[in-house]
């Protein structure tokens, strides 16, 4: 599954083969060249970010001063030797999106009669009223009878302000995105597991739940950082939702990325969710998706790739 399949407005027309990520803590930058088995990370970068630049949220200003973001925006650009760029994904945190599963008995024909009946249906569920958001929209899973779609909603002026530091520079985001879903794509490009895998995305303004059954998405759960819950009840919690609703038993993998996070809690965090759940944890490594040939790899971590190389690889394989 695709999880960014074009389906709306978030989402464009056309491939980029270079990507952008914004976090509260950093901007990275890298290329993919090549898909399948032949594609490599040719250029790549990160710029750490000064507290209090990026603050994500589904509403109100994201970014304290859209200047100093596209500065550094064009340090990482200039870094990985990718300036002249002018087409790009944009990956926004997923704090900036509502991301829901709607469940609909039958599919409208009509793109604009489904987006309609998905406004409606999840109009009580923001912060903002719903004509000021964009939407997209993927198929998560199947059932006899009836289609659970993956909803992305974001309003449109947040999503202005991450676009800013790209136009600013003469760049257009044509695909927007949010992280979690390319981490999800990083991993399903890898190949489906036989059973159920959880994915435990971090950032630090938030925790992302994603469940996964073969290639499809049964569960997704968003919790900002400043939530009471840590991040073992939450992996309980949708333990249980596995079991109790999803007929399911031992996860077949259970799998950790945070880009951002400091090693020393990612362990953590791993030990904390192989005790709730007694089986081993894995963290994302897109080094067997891709090459990493350093044309011009500038200080970036593995694991600040593997959202860029989710988005570029996805892209590369609806092109």
């Amino acid at each position: 599954m695709s999880m960014g399949t074009r389906g709306g407005s978030l989402f464009g027309p056309t491939r980029p083969t270079v990507a952008i990520e914004v976090t509260s803590r950093r901007v990275t930058v890298a290329a993919v060249a090549g898909s399948g088995r032949s594609a490599m990370v040719t250029h790549a970068a990160t710029v750490s970010l000064p507290d209090g630049l990026v603050a994500p949220a589904l509403a109100g200003t994201n970014i304290a001063s859209r200047p100093d973001l596209a500065a550094a925006l064009r340090t990482a650009l200039d870094e990985a030797g990718l300036r002249s760029a002018r087409r790009a994904a944009l990956i926004v945190p997923d704090s900036v999106a509502r991301v829901s599963l709607v469940e609909l008995e039958q599919l409208p024909s009509r793109t604009t009669e489904l987006e309609r009946i998905l406004r409606w249906q999840l109009r009580k569920s923001l912060p903002f009223p719903v004509d000021e958001a964009r939407l997209s929209h993927v198929v998560a899973h199947t059932s006899p009878g009836r289609t659970t779609l993956a909803v992305v909603l974001a309003r449109a002026d947040v999503l202005a302000e991450y676009e800013a530091a790209a136009e600013a520079l003469g760049i257009h985001a044509g695909v927007v995105d949010v992280a979690s879903l390319n981490v999800a794509n990083a991993v399903l490009t890898s190949g489906p597991s036989a059973g159920d895998s959880l994915l435990v995305s971090l950032a630090p303004d938030a925790t992302t739940l994603l469940l996964l059954r073969g290639n499809d998405l049964m569960f997704y759960r968003h919790r900002a950082g400043a939530s009471e819950e840590s991040v073992g009840a939450l992996v309980h919690q949708t333990a249980m939702f596995h079991v109790d609703r999803l007929g399911g038993a031992k996860f077949d993998r259970v799998l950790l990325a945070g880009g951002d996070a400091h090693p020393a809690d990612v362990g953590r965090f791993r030990a904390e969710i192989e005790q709730r759940l007694g089986v081993v944890v894995d963290t994302v490594d897109v080094r067997h998706l891709v090459a990493l040939k350093p044309t011009r790899m500038s200080d970036v971590s593995v694991e600040a790739l593997v959202a860029l190389v989710g988005v570029l690889l996805r892209e590369a394989k609806a092109a």
